[in-house]
């Protein structure tokens, strides 16, 4: 079993309401077929960090029963794609009369004014209760993104042309595992948090079993072992990027997504204390 714990089933008529939403979704998106460029999937990061930020909101007690089954673990990510997939369909619509408009400006404009607008409200709760602790959170952004920067320049100077032919779109691969290892990290070492996905919570056991446990804690594996794996599958996809670009970077938009949504949300969650 690799999935992790507190992944909740909504009831069956919100369960179908999402799987007609989706279904209906990805079929528009396909007939329209909207561009995919490295700047598509970057903006898509915004709306990432919205799904996250909305379940932790759905942590916070936030939403109203009759949407809140739309927040919990599983189905916020499935409620955020729809919204964000409508909203990819309005721009490209939107745009195929102004040549010089741009799709990916549309989709990260929205999405950045969301992902705030929810960030900012998960932070006022999180006064209002007086359990706002910013520090750590603060310091694992910043150590996540100068571990990425550090990564991604050590495969840029590699033999193969991966950093360069995947772009934004493989750096944000790097980026956001970078993101969710650090602050896995902060959580199981500094601040007591528990690890629910089982293969993470194998590679912590693995980590508590070495000799350095005492000294330096067991994140420090999980966050090699991720950055290790995101810069792999960056390398793989260094052919696919050049045969198929369309296919491979929506792929590639979907492993940051795996990244980036459980970094946010372990970041934001230690901030608000929710």
């Amino acid at each position: 079993m690799v999935l992790p714990e507190g992944v909740v089933v909504p009831p069956l008529p919100y369960l179908v309401g999402l799987g007609i939403g989706i279904v209906a979704v990805v079929a528009l998106l396909y007939a329209i077929s909207p561009p995919v460029t490295d700047w598509t999937v970057v903006s898509f990061a915004p709306w990432m960090a919205t799904g996250a930020t909305l379940h932790v909101l759905y942590l916070q007690e936030t939403f109203p029963d009759a949407v809140r089954p739309l927040f919990s673990a599983g189905a916020v990510y499935v409620t955020t794609a729809i919204v964000a997939g409508l909203v990819w369909i309005v721009a490209t619509l939107l745009t195929a009369a102004r040549r010089n408009a741009s799709v990916a400006r549309y989709i990260g404009t929205v999405g950045t004014g969301v992902a705030v607008t929810f960030v900012m409200f998960s932070l006022y709760k999180g006064t209002q209760t007086g359990t706002l602790e910013p520090f750590w959170p603060v310091i694992g952004g910043v150590l996540a993104g100068v571990i990425a920067a550090l990564a991604w320049l050590l495969l840029s100077f590699t033999v193969t042309e991966a950093a360069a032919v995947t772009g934004m779109s493989g750096a944000l691969v790097v980026f956001s595992h970078s993101l969710d290892g650090v602050s896995t990290a902060i959580g199981v070492d500094v601040l007591g948090a528990g690890e629910k996905t089982p293969a993470s919570q194998a590679i912590l056991d693995l980590a508590a079993r070495l000799p350095v446990a005492d000294s330096i804690g067991v994140g420090w594996l999980f966050v090699l072992v991720k950055i290790t794996l995101a810069l792999l599958i960056v390398s793989l996809f260094e052919e696919y990027v050049r045969e198929q670009p369309r296919q491979a970077r929506v792929l590639l938009g979907i492993v940051a997504a795996v990244g980036i949504g459980p970094g946010i949300h372990n970041l934001l969650l230690f901030t608000v204390g929710a």
